[in-house]
């Protein structure tokens, strides 16, 4: 009803389609007034406040402006959309890549398709393959298990703990002989507990790769989360922070790991300003794929990466507010955040006694219009279908022909500590653009909903 009532005053007024989209946006996720949203807290609220919507939205398209729109245009008229060669002069992958890894304080950054394709292109910078083990965490996107099966190597899990990232402890336990990479995924806006796991993999031998999708613009101990592995990946797909639409982008300090990367994305071949930027070829022409980033890509996340500053504030000072709101709730725990001021703020996330009264919480926060779900945007892995039985696109797979990939088995009691975290905990998503209100309108909306079912 609102957005067709703003399409009538935008065909009166006639507005531009631009003035268009801005004014329908203000309307839906702005703190639109209305009598009906008292009725939502009940009697029992400590202090009514009218919020109609609370939609955090996408985060990305929520900044897209003038940048983003000149860039493309100069891609257009250039006449030049492929990255390395035109009829003009294209350069805007180029300069994202040089000012991607100014920005994650890292040597060296390479634009790709997509975060999945990032994650390929890592694995194979590390020159992992058939008879190796890497060590994923049981709750994570698909991905991070594709990346190692399409390598040929063995996926071992490890369970997540209540910073529903990797748990250090388990990720020991999992090392064996074989393991030579663990992947660390910052995990709904949340880092990892680095320290523990990079001393971990410093004793044993083990290359971190970070995967950053879930958590561009994080950090941990004053660090850019992707600068403390090996290697590591972002992804800006429309559900991460800063977007194209689609695309990834790989980072690292190692000439060796970028160079392999670099051919791996492009064919196995290695263009100039790759050997340029790593001081000359270390490694011989290999078979690759095809994950180059394209001009348009790279105008518009070039233009997105300007402002992933500023996204990132205001979802860490909405966030904060939340947290600070219920922290004092009796008996409540909320997500264990071993660097909270790098948490980018993506969600709000706290405990039940169980799957029972999770669910019942969500269900009451969903009826005061409050973004409460279970934990989302990934798979509890060793549980699905396909990997239970060990399914690959051919039959004769390396990944599981081994006599360790044999052998293993996935299912619940490979992850029963990610299955008891994952049922018990209730996450808030949290807009970039939300109001003082809107936060208040939570914060009451949670601690109503928690008193009754503590």
């Amino acid at each position: 009803m609102i957005t067709q009532n703003i399409a009538k005053d935008a065909e009166k007024k006639n507005l531009t389609r631009r003035q268009f989209l801005r004014t329908g946006c203000m309307a839906l996720s702005g703190a639109a007034i209305g009598s009906g949203a008292q009725r939502l807290l009940g009697a029992g609220s400590p202090k009514p406040i009218e919020v109609r919507n609370i939609d955090p939205g996408f985060i990305g398209p929520q900044f897209f402006d003038k940048r983003e729109e000149e860039a493309l245009l100069e891609v257009l008229e250039s006449g030049s959309p492929f990255r390395f060669w035109g009829p003009g002069k294209p350069t805007k992958v180029l300069r994202f890549e040089e000012n991607f890894a100014e920005y994650m304080g890292t040597r060296f950054a390479l634009g790709v398709s997509s975060g999945t394709a990032a994650l390929d292109c890592a694995v194979a910078g590390l020159g992992i393959g058939p008879g190796d083990e890497v060590i994923v965490p049981a709750y994570t996107w698909w991905s991070d298990y594709t990346c190692v099966v399409q390598a040929g190597a063995l996926p071992v899990f490890a369970d997540i703990d209540r910073t529903l990232n990797i748990d250090p402890k388990d990720f020991e336990r999992k090392i064996t002989p074989r393991t030579k990479a663990v992947i660390a995924v910052h995990l709904l806006g949340g880092p990892c507990d680095m320290d523990p796991i990079m001393e971990i993999a410093r004793k044993r031998g083990v290359a971190v790769l970070e995967d950053c999708a879930q958590c561009v613009g994080g950090s941990y101990s004053g660090k850019k989360l992707g600068s403390i592995g090996k290697v590591a990946i972002y992804s800006f797909q429309i559900n991460k922070v800063i977007t194209s639409g689609e695309g990834g982008a790989l980072v690292t300090d190692d000439p060796v790991i970028y160079e392999r990367a670099a051919r791996f994305h492009h064919m196995g071949i290695i263009d100039r300003v790759f050997r340029n930027r790593v001081g000359g070829s270390q490694v011989q022409t290999f078979a690759g794929e095809n994950f180059r980033m394209n001009e348009l890509t790279g105008a518009v996340i070039g233009a997105q990466l300007s402002k992933l500053d500023l996204m990132v504030a205001q979802l860490r000072h909405n966030a904060e507010a939340i947290y600070d709101g219920i922290r004092k709730l009796p008996g409540i725990r909320l997500r264990h955040r071993p660097a909270p001021e790098g948490d980018i703020g993506y969600g709000v996330y706290f405990e039940m006694k169980d799957k029972a009264a999770r669910n019942r919480c969500i269900q009451e926060l969903r009826k005061r219009k409050v973004p409460a779900s279970t934990l989302t945007g990934s798979v509890l892995l060793p549980v699905a279908e396909s990997v239970i039985n060990k399914r690959t696109r051919h039959p004769n797979w390396p990944s599981f022909n081994s006599p360790e990939g044999k052998k293993i088995k996935y299912g619940p009691d490979s992850c029963r500590q990610t299955l008891d975290v994952f049922d018990r905990f209730v996450q808030v998503r949290i807009g970039p653009k939300y109001t003082e209100r809107i936060n208040d309108y939570i914060i009451d909306a949670i601690r109503q909903v928690y008193n009754a079912l503590a």
